[in-house]
């Protein structure tokens, strides 16, 4: 498979997701290619298989060849924002001059949650969700509360009703950490739930902060809706990035944006919040939203074509495992409590079948018995994969 042939200098628009060999993918120094042995396929973390788009390459070059790795300052990147989120989400509500950005998105959830909250006041979080969210609010000395999905992936507002009036009777001031898109269903809200959600926010006295870092990556036929644009939300906090989109974790930086209502609430920002993105991080994000539209567009046709890849193969190979394509992000979350495994069943397929897929435990209630497997990754790989976790199965 090393010697899949792969051309990076292909155009722009060509899938990006079928431009790297194996072999140029392990020459990688990174958490995802350096964490196992190099006989084990790393499909876990949230890191894609991918050249990054070309004015991306162009912003972060020149600023090398300029010298420009100062602080960053300036409205540049929350400026690319609004312009993203008018062309592809239809929201103009981005008011630039409610904005801040912070160092990355979970680095922003803390500051916009020391914002609202108090030490020891609850958080509530609807899981199976992104495991960070319970360390981080736990590293804050706040308390995760977790009101679960529902059997259909989606946000049970009777649940969360339930959770929000539980913790609005005790003392301090009670916050909603909502994943939109969520991570890692995959599960796009619809504006209707969005709205249900900032009525019983507002109703239980719950502050609203989302993180929206999946927003730019969702499925066709499906319709991303900006938490701070439907009715009531409007004192919520959002957390956006290109981190996800382009694939640029490790050129930190994202953006705070405050509804109308919480305006004053971010204006009380620390200063020195604004130093930790890094400089060259916001300028690649700024190019990734102002310029990298195509190559997004090629980005997420490619994902839809590697869903449908995986729930073949599955159908086909795995047909105990229950998947079902997601809506958003390129990430898949797969119901493997049907073949056995016992609560880690990535543990399995990483002993017997060297692949590495990410444990559903850490997702917190509803995760055990599930993996997350990254499907931003090149057609051959994925195949690969499934037929790896076969074989897992066979060496029992």
């Amino acid at each position: 498979m090393d010697g899949m042939p792969r051309d990076i200098s292909a155009p722009a628009t060509g899938n990006p997701l079928r431009r790297l060999t194996l072999e140029q993918l392990r020459r990688r120094t990174s958490m995802k290619w350096r964490t196992y042995p190099q006989d084990v396929l790393p499909l876990w973390v949230a890191e894609m298989d991918v050249p990054l788009a070309e004015p991306v390459v162009r912003a972060v070059r020149d600023a090398v060849e300029l010298g420009d790795t100062g602080y960053p300052a300036g409205t540049a990147y929350a400026e690319a924002l609004a312009g993203f989120a008018s062309e592809r989400w239809g929201w103009d509500g981005l008011a630039v001059e409610r904005t801040a950005i912070v160092p990355d998105v979970m680095l922003g959830v803390v500051e916009m949650l020391k914002l609202v909250s108090g030490p020891g006041d609850p958080v509530v979080v609807n899981s199976p969700v992104y495991p960070p969210f319970y360390q981080f609010v736990g590293n804050m000395d706040r308390r995760v509360v977790e009101a679960p999905l529902g059997a259909d992936g989606r946000i049970d507002l009777a649940v969360l009703e339930d959770v929000f009036g539980r913790v609005r009777k005790g003392t301090g001031r009670p916050a909603y950490l909502l994943c939109s898109p969520h991570n890692p269903t995959g599960t796009v809200h619809t504006a209707q739930e969005l709205a249900d959600v900032a009525a019983l926010a507002r109703t239980y006295g719950v502050r609203v902060v989302a993180d929206e870092i999946h927003a730019p990556l969702v499925a066709s036929g499906a319709t991303f809706v900006p938490y701070l644009s439907v009715p009531g939300g409007q004192d919520g906090l959002s957390l956006m990035s290109a981190s996800k989109g382009w694939n640029l974790p490790g050129l930190k930086a994202a953006v705070a944006v405050a509804g109308p209502d919480a305006a004053d609430d971010l204006a009380r920002l620390p200063e020195e919040v604004g130093h930790g993105p890094s400089h060259v991080g916001v300028l690649a994000h700024t190019a990734a939203l102002r310029d990298g539209g195509p190559w997004l567009d090629a980005l997420l046709s490619g994902l839809d074509d590697n869903r449908r890849l995986l729930a073949d193969l599955l159908a086909g190979t795995l047909p105990a495992v229950r998947y079902e394509p997601a809506e958003a992000t390129f990430l898949a979350w797969l119901d493997c409590r049907a073949l056995e495994l016992g609560d880690d069943p990535a543990a399995v397929f990483l002993e017997r079948g060297r692949v590495a897929l990410n444990s559903g435990i850490p997702f917190g209630t509803g995760g055990a018995g599930f993996v997350r497997l990254n499907l931003a990754t090149s057609p051959e790989l994925i195949t690969e994969a499934v037929r790896r976790m076969a074989a897992a199965l066979d060496r029992r």
